[in-house]
């Protein structure tokens, strides 16, 4: 069996060398980024999307956003014209990639009139986890497709979970989108109070992450906002278009969601700053600003 990987970024390069790691036969592309590294790994360097899923029995696409996917799934010289060239049977489409539920559905059943089968399964856990194997992974699709592309997934992430058809995966990403958003706001918006009360905010996050106010979210994140350190695990502007999505789907739905359009407009205002490729534990640094004050480790 081979796997065809397409998008190398900064989740999906990770992720494609576990994968080459694990004893899976790759055949890789991006159309923007280098496969060097991947090649001296034992995977072998497509051309295009279209020569990737032309050789591969499982085809992954980790991109960022809609209009990548169905680009490199559907457009011309895409994964679908691969597939059909190469007269290919049973193959299976799993896009990683965070886009809106509704493109997923349009995929799939773009697909699905050809005989192609796909999953949508974005990930959680940015790019540590993508580095050490350990993603939440949500996957929207038809359970005896799920079970066949499982091991594989699990070479992946820790956790592995079917929650719905086609489109739940990415659902279940937005969800878990605003939810890490508006944490990471809180947590900015509590220890820039607890800064300018003067209290030393390495106390108050030893104090409180064991209890109620607890998360990964801080766990992961105060120590960043600490050392002032904003190097991208997960870029604003990649966060940006997670909450459009959701804003999107959510109008769509008939679903308010005020928390999530106020979020956003701080992200917006941090992009306009200058931020957008910054982590996205930089929300702290727009409550620094409002507030006139520093949040940093004091010694």
């Amino acid at each position: 069996m081979k796997i065809g990987f397409i998008g190398l970024g900064i989740m999906g390069r990770p992720m494609a060398k576990n994968l080459v790691a694990a004893g899976y036969s790759l055949v890789v592309f991006d159309k923007f980024a280098g496969m060097d590294d991947l090649v001296a790994l034992g995977a072998e360097r497509g051309s295009s999307n279209r020569d990737v899923a032309s050789k591969s029995d499982i085809i992954i696409t980790m991109l960022p956003n809609s209009p990548h996917v169905k680009e490199a799934i559907l457009g011309k010289d895409g994964a679908l014209e691969g597939i059909l060239q190469a007269k290919r049977k049973d193959v299976i489409v799993v896009d990683m990639s965070s886009i809106a539920p509704a493109v997923s559905q349009e995929v799939a059943a773009a697909l699905k009139e050809h005989g192609i089968a796909m999953l949508d399964a974005p990930v959680s856990g940015g790019e540590p986890k993508a580095i050490d194997g350990t993603l939440a992974i949500m996957v929207g699709g038809e359970r005896d497709i799920f079970e066949k592309v499982q091991p594989i997934l699990g070479k992946l992430g820790a956790s592995v979970t079917l929650v719905g058809p086609i489109g739940a995966g990415n659902v279940t990403k937005l969800a878990n989108q605003i939810i890490v958003a508006l944490n990471i706001a809180a947590v900015s918006e509590a220890f820039t109070l607890s800064t300018k009360a003067g209290v030393d905010p390495q106390s108050v996050f030893m104090a409180i992450k064991g209890g109620l106010a607890g998360s990964t979210v801080m766990n992961a994140k105060v120590p960043m906002m600490l050392e002032g350190n904003f190097k991208p695990g997960f870029r604003i502007d990649l966060h940006i278009k997670d909450l459009a999505n959701a804003l999107d789907t959510a109008h769509a739905l008939g679903v308010p969601i005020p928390l999530t359009a106020n979020v956003m407009e701080t992200l917006q205002g941090l992009r306009t700053a200058g931020q957008g490729g910054s982590d996205h534990s930089a929300i702290l640094l727009h409550y620094e600003k409002l507030s006139k004050v520093e949040v940093r480790k004091r010694s």
